[in-house]
């Protein structure tokens, strides 16, 4: 390490003193990958003695979406995180703004890095990044997420950076870090378009402490694919290719995958679909599944905004990267890139996302449980689902084992409205809701993708509602809520 950069060499205890009551945190990070893995214990550490000691002690934490469990759990649990945004999955965070300990501003994924570097929201006070290698003259090179982390380098007053020889340079070059200007065009014409340099540029005099680590992003497998993912999977495939034979769905059109089972189900299946054509992906997170896609000679690039592996995945990539040129294949980019919503018209992007809930008119709830707790974020999904140029929305039809109903009469909570959604998809079947009406929408999303058991309840509702209500979007307002209610009083949707 050139000399100037190891005097800054630290423990991360000692770069934790260096963290002020009050701070805002702005932390690399998106999905699961390229977070801080030792400074967030040390901090909270810290901070537990402050507290003893009579010391108030918390700080506003900024990532690019969710993070492992050495930083969100960690400063959770100690009960520093004053604020957090713009994205969250864990249970203890969760906990924390669901109880009214930490305030949270859950915000679309491209939108929250302009916000900060237009002052809308405070700017952050300290960057901690986790990076695969810094330079003397101020380059940093990013581990496995692009996220918000460019603007917090650029924005905050002081940089800390985790120095993490994990992936090596397997990772160096496939950073395309672009930060656009408030009136300027993002010009990517293809998924794989690189418009940047691969590394962040900042003052080397705002580095203020380097600590050396070598710790993998600890993401767990997700479990075994289930009759419910599969079924989804294969209502969509079926679905995509009755398109192309239609006429109306080109080939080339790059794929948007949300996270979790179902998403890893659709590209599995692509991987062993023999009349599967190459794939391009221009999404947010690149998760595990891809790999099956890289074996089967299929894909063409994968752009995203992390390279959310498992722990296995994470060898298995860096054991290819050069040898089979797996990191030609692939591209990480700013989330506000990632998730553009210019680029992701331009392209037209197929998308597919996670619903919480749906109701029979086609409104979506991704965030929130019974209207009031909130669950982790709409993320990227807003991006997509208002931008791309088809998109599904998936869900099992049920949860709870049956006491809960994905599809209900008004969803408590609206993240993506009518205008916004085209197709959904549940075990039970598949509702193309493009060009109908409210009433011819509710009948679709009944009939091909609520349970059996909650058909007739669903039913009931419309009926009541054509009879005793307007006759565009029939919602009775008394009746409107019943599954909810019945929920919080018997624990069941159900009768």
């Amino acid at each position: 390490m050139h000399p100037e950069l190891k005097s800054k060499v630290m423990t991360a205890q000692e770069a934790a003193a260096l963290i002020n009551n009050g701070e805002i945190l702005g932390i690399s990070g998106f999905t699961g990958a390229g977070y801080p893995k030792v400074l967030p214990s040390a901090l909270a550490e810290r901070a537990e003695k402050l507290k003893a000691e009579g010391v108030d002690f918390g700080i506003s934490l900024y990532t690019g979406a969710s993070i492992g469990d050495e930083c969100d759990g960690v400063l959770a649990r100690a009960g520093i995180m004053k604020m957090r945004l713009p994205y969250q999955s864990h249970a203890d965070v969760r906990n924390s703004i669901n109880k009214g300990q930490t305030e949270y501003i859950d915000m679309h994924l491209s939108h929250s890095a302009r916000l900060i570097r237009m002052g809308f929201v405070p700017k952050p006070t300290l960057a901690i990044v986790d990076a695969c290698e810094v330079t003397p003259d101020g380059k940093i090179y990013l581990t496995g997420c692009g996220g918000n982390t460019p603007s917090y380098l650029q924005t905050a007053d002081r940089i800390i950076i985790e120095l993490n020889t994990h992936y090596a340079d397997t990772l160096i070059g496939v950073h395309d870090i672009f930060i656009p200007e408030l009136k300027g065009n993002v010009p990517i014409y293809s998924a794989g378009d690189k418009i940047g340099k691969d590394y962040v540029q900042v003052d080397p005099k705002k580095i203020v402490a380097i600590v050396e680590v070598n710790l993998p992003d600890s993401l767990k497998a997700f479990a075994a694919l289930d009759d419910d993912s599969n079924a989804i999977a294969g209502y969509i495939l079926e679905f995509l290719a009755h398109e192309r034979k239609m006429g109306r769905l080109p080939e080339d059109l790059p794929y948007q995958s949300g996270v979790g089972n179902v998403a890893n189900a659709v590209l599995g299946r692509m991987a062993k679909d023999p009349m599967q054509a190459p794939v391009a992906l221009y999404t947010e997170v690149i998760q595990d599944s891809i790999f099956d896609i890289l074996e089967a000679d299929k894909l063409i690039v994968a752009s995203g905004a992390s390279v959310s592996y498992t722990i296995s995945g994470q060898e298995k990539y860096k054991a290819n990267a050069h040898a089979k040129n797996w990191k030609n294949k692939f591209v990480l980019r700013p989330q506000e890139i990632s998730n553009n919503p210019e680029v992701i018209r331009r392209l037209g992007v197929i998308s597919m996302n996670t619903a919480l809930e749906a109701d029979i008119f086609g409104h979506v709830n991704s965030t929130h449980v019974n209207g009031s707790r909130i669950m982790n974020g709409i993320g990227g999904s807003g991006d997509f689902a208002r931008n791309c140029l088809l998109g599904f929305f998936m869900t099992p039809s049920v949860a709870k084992g049956g006491k809960i109903s994905a599809i209900v009469p008004m969803v408590s909570h609206t993240d993506h409205t009518e205008h916004d959604t085209m197709i959904f998809v549940s075990e039970q079947g598949l509702a193309d809701l493009r060009g109908l009406t409210p009433i011819k929408r509710a009948r679709l999303i009944i009939e091909k993708c609520a349970h059996p058991s909650y058909r007739p309840l669903l039913q009931e509702y419309l009926d009541y509602g054509l009879k005793n209500s307007v006759l565009h979007t029939p919602h009775t307002l008394d009746k409107a809520f019943d599954f909810h209610k019945r929920l919080m009083e018997t624990g069941s949707m159900g009768v």
